[in-house]
């Protein structure tokens, strides 16, 4: 499995290309740019991958500015948890109140929930709702690789932050705690902002993860 990282956007979220033999997903649309897009594209083609689907971690603007523009490139679904679904519906709002673009056009999501999985390749990915950054944030666990995508959850000394519409700082730590520390300290996490970290360095010095 092989792993692509970009930062995209004012709010510098990551969007990750994960591929293994011809086949791809892409985690997250942050890029709105066209030169964001060629980055994104150029890879892809270099590599001659099929990409089978867009995952989200959740539906805040920053994630999905350019899912339009991906699906209709790449004739792909975009998989969503349904409690996100109304920041989709409302994205041009969202995108006024940050002063950012949005694309318009709507594709229907494919609704994705907990104990789904995603098959690329020779990988799987499962679902786990990781709800407290948004009520529908998932992460994507590779069992086997010991990689989560925790999305907007948990970072790198951090956490999501809960002061947005629909957050909430108890339902947050209840999904770190119950859903990503047990997947144990070796898992490295890839984060929807900063550099990649793992659980079990969170665990011993993450500051909102002590006491």
């Amino acid at each position: 499995m092989i792993v692509q990282k970009y930062t995209f956007n004012p709010f510098q979220t990551n969007t990750f290309i994960i591929h293994s033999g011809s086949e791809a997903v892409l985690i997250d649309a942050s890029a709105h740019m066209p030169e964001e897009f060629d980055l994104i594209e150029s890879y892809i083609s270099e590599n001659k991958l099929t990409v089978k689907a867009l995952l989200l971690t959740h539906g805040h603007i920053d994630h999905i500015m350019g899912c339009a523009h991906l699906t209709e490139t790449y004739g792909m679904p975009w998989m969503l948890n349904p409690a996100d679904k109304p920041f989709v519906d409302r994205a041009q709002d969202q995108a006024r109140m940050f002063g950012v673009e949005f694309d318009p056009r709507q594709i229907k999501t494919t609704p994705i929930k907990e104990g789904d999985s995603v098959r690329f390749g020779d990988v799987d990915w499962s679902v786990l709702e990781t709800p407290g950054h948004s009520p529908g944030s998932v992460s994507f666990v590779d069992e086997e690789n010991e990689v989560v995508i925790s999305g907007d959850v948990l970072f790198n000394g951090s956490i999501g932050r809960t002061d947005l519409l629909f957050g909430s700082m108890p339902v947050l730590m209840q999904s770190i705690y119950q859903k990503l520390i047990p997947l144990g300290d070796q898992f490295k996490v890839l984060c929807g902002h900063g550099p990649d970290t793992i659980i079990g360095h969170e665990r011993a010095m993450n500051p909102f993860l002590q006491g």
